[in-house]
């Protein structure tokens, strides 16, 4: 469709065309029901048989195991902030935090109402262009969790490593890098992530919880902040949000279609590097974060003066490059590559600034 911009929004983001399309063509009569899923009750058969495809086609593309629980939630990631440390801080009322970005910052600062906070890394201290090392981890082996946002889309950094935290569960936040690379899930207490990244439009959370951590809350938890109640009611305490549900079904078709996890792996590493090898080779740009640390799904750089930065996003924005203007906290650009935006996205990017950097 000629008339699309290619956008490289942070979130909510792209999704792929065809999944859009199919949804087009489904919206106003669901496979012969004669109503659209968006009105549908989530308690009907229609609806129960998206709801359970839809989660058993999650758990075989991501290799769920069978002690973990999936979980279709709501209040997006930000929600997770509050209900990770509610249901596991209890066991010994400490935790160890990584901050890495601007969302594991809040992420620790939500979880000091609820017990003792160790800081187990920052990077606050070069701005969060960097991933802490291993032996730079500072860990509490008393704490009852490790907690670490996997992809920063503000600063552009991306963990390469899985932390070693010996026996105390590691929770991970995967909302911007979530179905884009493989992930040894059975090393993980609880992972989630919001969908509007790379697995649906914004409204839902997905959440995987190791089932041994649940049923372990805070005696004030509220009802639909316990993993043990969703577990039990499996999402469908209240009414899910099914819209989302239905499109995320759509997506990991898509995905499946692209060779799995696996598949999208090797495209989403072959984007990242095509950028960063035109970035790096500029006289103009720089990268922001530093090698070893950059993220394969948010790439942030900037030129030596903001008027120079906006030029280019004005000039990409009339080319048809969306959303490349950076978070008002690091300025500069950002052009966030997440599963859905196609590799001629990015071909064509590069060779825009190529040119502006051959122009300026």
């Amino acid at each position: 469709m000629s008339d699309r911009v290619y956008n490289f929004s942070a979130g909510p983001s792209m999704l792929p065309l065809e999944v859009l399309e199919r949804a087009g063509k489904e919206i106003t009569n669901y496979q012969g029901s004669g109503m659209s899923v968006m009105e549908m009750s989530h308690r009907s058969k229609v609806f129960q048989k998206i709801f359970d495809d839809t989660k058993a086609n999650f758990i075989k593309l991501f290799h769920v195991p069978e002690n973990y629980k999936v979980l279709f939630l709501q209040g997006g990631a930000s929600s997770q902030f509050s209900m990770v440390p509610l249901n596991l801080i209890g066991k010994t009322g400490k935790a160890d935090y990584a901050v890495t970005g601007n969302f594991s910052n809040i992420a620790c600062k939500e979880a000091k109402k609820y017990g003792e906070i160790n800081l187990a890394a920052s990077s606050a201290d070069k701005n969060h262009t960097y991933i802490p090392a291993q032996a730079d981890l500072k860990l509490d082996p008393q704490a009852s969790y490790f907690y670490y946002c996997a992809n920063n889309t503000i600063y552009g950094t991306e963990w390469q490593y899985i932390p070693d935290t010996g026996d105390v569960p590691i929770v991970c936040d995967m909302s911007s890098d979530f179905l884009s690379r493989v992930v040894d899930v059975s090393r993980y207490g609880i992972i989630f992530g919001g969908a509007q990244k790379n697995l649906a439009p914004a409204g839902l959370t997905i959440a995987i919880v190791r089932e041994d951590l649940a049923g372990n809350e805070l005696p004030y938890t509220p009802l639909m902040m316990n993993y043990k109640t969703m577990i039990d009611k499996d999402s469908m305490y209240n009414t899910p949000p099914c819209w989302c549900i239905y499109m995320l079904g759509l997506v990991l078709e898509w995905l499946e279609s692209k060779g799995g996890v696996e598949g999208m792996e090797q495209i989403k590493h072959a984007k990242a590097k095509l950028l960063y090898d035109v970035l790096d080779e500029s006289k103009l740009f720089t990268c922001a974060a530093e090698v070893g640390s950059r993220s394969d799904m948010n790439v942030t750089f900037r030129s030596a003066s903001q008027e120079l930065d906006a030029k280019f996003v004005a000039e990409a924005t009339a080319a048809g490059f969306v959303n490349l203007k950076g978070h008002r906290n690091v300025g500069g650009m950002r052009a966030s590559i997440y599963n859905a935006m196609p590799t001629e996205g990015v071909e064509k990017l590069a060779d825009f600034i190529r040119a502006f950097d051959r122009a300026n």
